[in-house]
């Protein structure tokens, strides 16, 4: 994800290669394979000038976030911004490892960011302020669409955007699958099934109708969609969908809870 952001970020207008600077714990071949390939700055993480850097992004497991947090207080000023892609991980709990009033910004990017197609959502922490948002939300915007929300929304953000791929990749695999059923070609019937998707999307997005009404528009009584639309309900097709979402946004909170609950030290 950290390199997808990247990717996206350099091709924008928004920043120079030169301005981006890139470090880790200890994988200097990571941080040398990214600089050579995108021609940014790569350091280690004790020979950083804090002082210099304007936005800290924070991408690493979310189970190290609290004692990187406490390394990061020592050396940070109320101007900079934490920009935090940790799943899981709320701005409150960030602010209270860090210095009184400190900038914190979570996003969630989804996969689709590889290829400049992202849903990001944002939300924002107590204390950032509206030009740091809309800052933020621009860097996002150079690799798909931004979205900025209440935090309390961002589980089932997850729930659709952040693994809403995974169900359209499960649909295409159904889909594929019946086309190599019928006889087409595996590589073709998955074609022809992503550009049906693709067009779909391009629909609702460039189009006035809701999406209600561009399914009206395409059923005709006792048609082939009205069909495949009844052995979809018969199925539980549209209800699977939407406890696929609730899963996704339950598993979500409770991987919050987790993530938040001290350590205790056992014997």
């Amino acid at each position: 994800m950290a390199e997808a952001m990247i990717s996206g970020m350099v091709q924008s207008d928004l920043v120079t290669p030169s301005q981006i600077i890139v470090s880790n714990r200890s994988n200097t071949n990571r941080l040398n394979e990214l600089k050579y390939k995108y021609g940014i700055q790569a350091q280690k993480r004790e020979d950083l000038d804090f002082a210099t850097i304007d936005l800290f992004v924070l991408a690493m497991k979310p189970k190290d976030i609290d004692s990187v947090l406490e390394s990061l207080r020592p050396h940070l000023n109320p101007h900079q911004t934490i920009i935090s892609v940790l799943a899981g991980i709320t701005t409150s709990h960030m602010e209270s490892h860090l210095p009184e009033k400190q900038q914190v910004i979570r996003v969630m990017p989804n996969t689709s960011s590889m290829i400049g197609e992202s849903a990001t959502a944002i939300a924002p922490g107590a204390h950032a302020p509206k030009d740091r948002i809309y800052l933020t939300k621009s860097l996002m915007e150079s690799f798909g669409e931004a979205y900025i929300i209440d935090e309390a929304h961002m589980d089932i953000f997850t729930g659709i955007a952040g693994s809403g791929p995974a169900y359209f990749y499960n649909l295409m695999e159904h889909m594929e699958q019946a086309g190599i059923e019928a006889g087409l070609d595996g590589e073709l019937a998955r074609s022809i099934g992503a550009q049906t998707i693709l067009g779909a999307a391009k629909m609702i997005q460039e189009r006035e109708e809701t999406p209600t009404e561009l399914r009206e528009n395409v059923t005709s009584p006792n048609g082939t969609t009205a069909a495949g639309l009844n052995a979809l309900d018969l199925h539980g097709g549209g209800k699977a969908v939407s406890a696929a979402i609730k899963g996704a946004a339950s598993r979500s909170k409770e991987m919050s809870k987790q993530a938040e609950q001290p350590l205790v030290a056992t014997n």
